[in-house]
């Protein structure tokens, strides 16, 4: 069987890591290994995490650094990178390695949802979706997984503050599509519920745009926070 190491950036997530946690220890007992990298956290969150995790790192916060701290550290054939205010099931790792099994496909994402209630979320998941099967670009919240010999192959992350999921999968989609898994990830709605649901819809537009018109991420990301 393909092995899988799970990789979580984390960043002050108390609130809801020992939840995404526990949803995958039935994977863990299977032999997925879980690896939580944390940023700094000012919370417990490395308190929580602990009992629940192969192993915890610290690393500069930056989830490309972290990832990548995450991913020299990781054993598995697969890398799975998940945001650690997601909702993730063992389903989802059992889905990643029948997709990969028998095939020359060597990354892929999931499907989101959104977590909140406000019908303008059902909308976002969608084109989100449709974007990323029509574009081959996947973004972190579909929780990246790629075969290790490949993410080494490219060299990580590029460690830059901000675009470093859509930078990524740009250089995998070179290497062939993503596996598109309709199985579907629960990603939070938290910031579009902070700051406003079309501000956040258009400074995300305007961001990615700049991006790939060759603006320098390091601006972006002070535009972004």
């Amino acid at each position: 069987m393909t092995s899988l190491s799970i990789i979580i950036p984390t960043l002050n997530e108390a609130a809801g890591i020992e939840g995404l946690l526990r949803s995958l220890q039935p994977l863990r007992m299977k032999g997925g290994e879980l690896i939580l990298v944390d940023g700094g956290s000012r919370d417990n969150t490395v308190t929580l995490a602990e009992p629940l995790v192969d192993q915890v790192h610290e690393s500069p916060p930056g989830r490309a650094l972290q990832m990548n701290a995450g991913a020299r550290r990781a054993s598995g054939e697969v890398l799975w990178f998940l945001h650690a205010d997601c909702l993730a099931t063992p389903g989802h790792g059992e889905a990643i390695i029948a997709s990969l099994r028998n095939t020359s496909a060597a990354w892929g994402r999931f499907d989101v949802t959104l977590s909140g209630s406000h019908p303008l979320f059902r909308v976002i998941g969608f084109l989100m979706n449709q974007r990323s099967r029509l574009t081959g670009i996947a973004t972190g919240d579909q929780g990246i997984f790629v075969r290790r010999s490949l993410f080494e192959a490219l060299g990580g992350f590029a460690e830059i503050p901000l675009m470093e999921d859509l930078q990524l999968s740009s250089r995998l989609r070179r290497h062939g599509p993503p596996l598109c898994l309709r199985q579907r990830l629960v990603t939070s709605s938290r910031r579009w519920e902070e700051a406003g649901i079309v501000r956040t819809i258009l400074l995300m537009w305007r961001l990615r745009l700049a991006y790939f018109l060759g603006a320098d991420p390091y601006r972006l990301a002070r535009r972004y926070t």
